[in-house]
């Protein structure tokens, strides 16, 4: 095979993804990465043949979920604003971190452009090492560089902070992080359901208690 020129956006997003029944190849003949959802019966076709071709094509192995997990916890060392880092670490706890982790950086835009700068070090990193270990000739370089590192933080677990929080704290502090992000016009109504609800349980208690019998 002659030297291939990769497209490298392609190949990171491929690097990224662990969606199920998703699996990305790079064409050794054209650089190109192709991605199959394998969801028609023409697309699952052309993926068995890709599959079957392994002489020109190569499955690319995506970051698995637990290492990409890992980034998030060696990223919140570095947050030195320490309510922000709770806040973090609690919203990281649990199944959803990942969608949980990326709605509340939206509301801090300076930390979110540090995290994208400090998971593409991890990434670029992990590209470089799974190239060399696949024999990949390139025409050129990665655009990075292949002197590429990744920062060496030591992780701070969720558990650091939830361990210290009873459950029902934990709830009440995800249900804040939520109510944060309702817009303004739909605050009303949120705010009655909630009262609805205090309501319910205060009447509950009123039935058990003595008086209430």
């Amino acid at each position: 095979m002659k030297p291939i020129q990769i497209d490298w956006e392609e190949l990171e997003l491929a690097c990224e993804r662990n969606a199920p029944n998703v699996v990305s190849y790079i064409d050794r003949e054209t650089g190109a990465v192709l991605v199959f959802y394998d969801e028609s019966e023409e697309e699952r076709s052309s993926h068995r043949a890709v599959r079957e071709n392994t002489a020109r094509y190569l499955e690319v192995e995506p970051v698995p979920p637990k290492e990409q997990y890992r980034w998030m916890e060696k990223f919140v060392a570095t947050v030195t604003d320490e309510k922000l880092r709770e806040r973090i670490l609690v919203a990281i706890d649990g199944k959803g971190a990942f969608r949980r982790f990326k709605d509340l950086l939206v509301s801090y835009p300076g930390v979110r452009e540090r995290w994208f700068a400090y998971r593409g070090q991890h990434l670029h990193a992990y590209i470089n090492e799974w190239i060399v270990r696949k024999d990949i000739e390139l025409a050129q370089p990665p655009p990075w560089g292949w002197d590429v590192k990744p920062p060496e933080d030591e992780p701070v677990p969720a558990a650091v902070v939830t361990a210290e929080l009873s459950p029902a704290e934990v709830l009440r502090r995800q249900a804040r992080e939520l109510v944060d992000k309702v817009p303004a016009v739909e605050l009303e109504t949120a705010i009655a359901f909630l009262e609805f609800l205090r309501e319910r349980h205060a009447g509950r208690l009123a039935a058990k208690s003595p008086a209430g019998r």
